[in-house]
């Protein structure tokens, strides 16, 4: 323990790259005294409203949030939710020089309407098709010339049309031959693209679609005995060891919710249990498993002390409402 805390008190020593979609939650709370005339749905009585950074601007936010400082490449829309994302993280100290407004594009908002506690509706815009040639050519030339600074690379695929495998494959690439850290929060469709990174941090169920994806894929029939539902342990280490192995990663977070997390590498295999004490809302805690997992491999943590920080970072965020971070002050207090 005095080590895991040795190692969060060097959180403010990183500096990390974060690319991918960027995604804007917004939250309308109020409460509920009748139901609608027009149709059989309750009339939300609107008292507050709320903005927050979501998708890869919530690694971003959770990684100021432990003190590092973060660079944010992403997309936006030419739209009022560019400007009140672009204030949200500026106000947190997020770097954000390499966001681009493209022309014709949404940026993507999650709403959600809450009567007190209880989500009602979440309504979402957003442009999944990928991202104008000009725009990622952008991106791209600013990860080339500014990833030396950087100790590790986030990649956080959510399928909004940032990533395709060329674009993925180059940047790793990159990223690679500087011998930075990066990490992946990964999506199916560009699966082959995350061939040698530190990490990738699935949950289950894209654990579940990657194995998918291999046994799509398998001429061999390597992974048709493989059982996808992942309903055993012994599924699930069946299946991260195939991961592991087909993408010759460093390492393979996989996190279960309830369950914890488990964590594979070249030397084993480590299940990790829960320690949240209250759930309130999961909304964005992959995110955090990332953002303190990354961080901890920055400031020379083992892989397995840094996803035991990740864990008890989960466990706090779960315990909050709300797209949430935590603070080196909150990983401190929970892990003595």
């Amino acid at each position: 323990m005095k080590n895991l805390s040795k190692i969060i008190k060097s959180f403010s020593k990183a500096n990390i790259l974060v690319v991918g979609d960027l995604i804007l939650d917004e939250y309308i709370r109020g409460d509920v005294e009748r139901i609608s005339p027009e149709a059989p749905v309750p009339v939300v009585w609107a008292r507050d409203r709320k903005f927050v950074p979501g998708g890869a601007a919530n690694v971003a936010n959770n990684l100021r949030s432990l003190g590092a400082k973060v660079s944010l490449a992403g997309v936006v829309g030419q739209d009022d939710y560019r400007r009140i994302m672009l204030k949200e993280l500026s106000g947190r100290g997020v770097d954000t020089r390499a966001i681009i407004a493209e022309k014709g594009r949404k940026t993507t908002l999650k709403s959600r309407i809450f009567a007190r506690h209880q989500q009602v509706v979440r309504v979402d815009w957003e442009d999944t098709g990928p991202v104008t040639d000009d725009t990622a050519g952008q991106l791209e030339d600013y990860i080339r010339g500014n990833l030396k600074k950087f100790d590790a690379v986030v990649i956080e695929d959510y399928g909004k049309g940032v990533f395709n495998n060329d674009f993925l494959t180059r940047v790793i690439s990159q990223a690679r031959k500087l011998e930075k850290i990066i990490t992946v929060d990964p999506k199916e469709d560009n699966f082959e693209s995350y061939c040698g990174v530190t990490a990738i941090t699935p949950n289950r169920k894209e654990t579940q679609n990657a194995i998918r994806y291999l046994k799509m894929k398998d001429t061999r029939n390597e992974f048709k005995v493989y059982n996808d539902a992942l309903e055993s342990d012994k599924d699930i280490k069946k299946a991260g060891y195939a991961i592991l192995d087909h993408l010759d990663l460093e390492s393979l977070l996989i996190t279960l919710g309830e369950q914890g997390m488990w964590l594979f590498d070249k030397s084993g295999d480590n299940l990790i249990p829960t320690v949240a004490q209250e759930v309130f809302d999961v909304s964005g805690a992959g995110d955090t498993v990332i953002a303190t997992f990354t961080l901890g491999l920055c400031v020379g943590a083992k892989k397995l002390e840094a996803a035991h920080i990740a864990n008890f970072a989960a466990g706090i965020v779960v315990g909050k409402v709300g797209t949430a971070t935590t603070t080196t002050d909150e990983l401190l207090e929970r892990i003595l």
